[in-house]
């Protein structure tokens, strides 16, 4: 085992506070493991552990010339650790927060000012081009999507094969799809 260039953690800091990168390795070797052990059994997860120990030892050295020589070491380090773990675990709670106000609104489905313009016009535009269909096209399709009535009761009232309305539905919506794209798509995602 090699012997340590730096004997106390007072010559450490103050080799550090000089910008000597030895003196920092040397910090890191002696810290680096008690403060992973540390944030790993406070965290209970091991990658998470590592990065907060990475992040202490990041800002150790962005910040070795402002370093209080009078605060022992360990201690700076564990509290700069403890710190970004408790900055963590509220980031973490904020976050967990926000997803639930998010997913809770999402499942109330609210009718924002936004949406409520999106779905008009989609609506309009999808009215627009079914007017534009031949008018028998037109009326088998408004009688099966808005009046929601089957393919066979249509076939009945119209007086035409089951077999017609089917071919005119579907020629409708490829139509449809075909004029409208991802109007279309969209409007039958979101709605």
């Amino acid at each position: 085992m090699p012997t340590p260039l730096f004997v106390s953690d007072n010559d450490l800091l103050t080799a550090l506070k000089a910008g000597r990168s030895s003196a920092y390795k040397e910090i890191y070797d002696r810290y680096w493991q008690v403060l992973y052990r540390f944030a790993r059994k406070m965290l209970q997860d091991e990658n998470v552990a590592k990065d907060v120990v990475q992040e202490v030892f990041t800002i150790l050295w962005a910040k070795r010339e402002s370093q209080n020589t009078a605060v022992p070491l360990a201690a700076y380090l564990y509290t700069l650790t403890r710190n970004r773990i408790l900055d963590l675990v509220k980031r973490t709670k904020v976050e967990n927060r926000y997803l639930e106000s998010l997913t809770s609104f999402i499942q109330l489905n609210h009718a924002t000012p936004d949406r409520l313009y999106i779905e008009k016009e989609l609506y309009d535009q999808i009215e627009r081009e079914i007017q534009h269909l031949p008018e028998k096209m037109r009326r088998i399709f408004e009688m099966s999507r808005k009046e929601y009535k089957s393919n066979q009761e249509i076939a009945d009232e119209l007086q035409i094969s089951n077999k017609t309305v089917k071919n005119q539905l579907s020629t409708a919506l490829k139509t449809l799809r075909n004029k409208l794209g991802d109007t279309m798509n969209t409007y039958l995602i979101f709605f």
